[in-house]
């Protein structure tokens, strides 16, 4: 959210698909986990599809691509951990999240007060309204349910696996968007470069399955 400031809608997508190299780097440097030329040759279709598809947006913003790959650092350790520990440890993916929320909630919290954001939440004036709290209550439920599909596919698969499921979902967000509310500008290298994306995620899918 921070990044977006500073780096347009088309080029943060782009940035955030090469997470999947962070996660490449971060496994083998964690597990010492090594790919096949074909895993490495879909992760390469999905990074070259999702530089293609922004393009027409070059423009630099030290500041904004400084905490996109920040992101993307972060994100690649974050998964690359719940996928060692889920092997290691014997915890299920419930007792991951638990164990996340336990240990991130504090920072969490004095990070929202420094930042304070926790003072414009409590003076929020809708706060204890039945329509706010169905909705935030609706809200945290689609959260605990997308987070738990996170530690469960990391944990079972790989972080590299769940990383582009990740970049695989955006594809279905962006037909969906089209579908639903229209109106937006036909773009051929957009659309080559999520083509190219949605094609290395399949890929990489026959490729597990096939052992490769």
């Amino acid at each position: 959210m921070a990044s977006i400031r500073g780096v347009s809608v088309p080029m943060y997508t782009t940035l955030r698909r090469t997470t999947v190299v962070f996660t490449m780097v971060v496994e083998y440097i964690l597990t010492r986990q090594k790919y096949t030329r074909y895993i490495v040759g879909s992760v390469a279709v999905i990074v070259v599809g999702a530089f293609i598809a922004g393009a027409r947006d070059l423009s630099f913003d030290a500041y904004g691509y400084g905490i996109v790959l920040m992101a993307n650092l972060t994100t690649a350790v974050y998964l690359a951990t719940i996928a060692r520990v889920g092997k290691t440890c014997g915890l299920n993916s419930f007792g991951l999240m638990w164990c996340n929320g336990i240990l991130c909630g504090p920072f969490l919290l004095l990070w929202s007060y420094v930042q304070g954001d926790l003072k414009v939440a409590m003076s929020f004036p809708d706060l204890l309204s039945p329509g706010f709290l169905t909705v935030l209550l609706l809200s945290s439920m689609l959260a605990f349910c997308l987070n738990y599909s996170v530690f469960l596919n990391t944990r079972l698969n790989s972080a590299l696996t769940q990383t582009i499921c990740g970049n695989l979902k955006d594809v279905f967000t962006i037909g969906f968007g089209w579908i639903l509310f229209g109106g937006l500008p036909f773009d051929l290298l957009n659309v080559i470069g999520q083509g190219l994306g949605f094609v290395g995620s399949g890929l990489y899918a026959y490729y597990k399955v096939m052992g490769k």
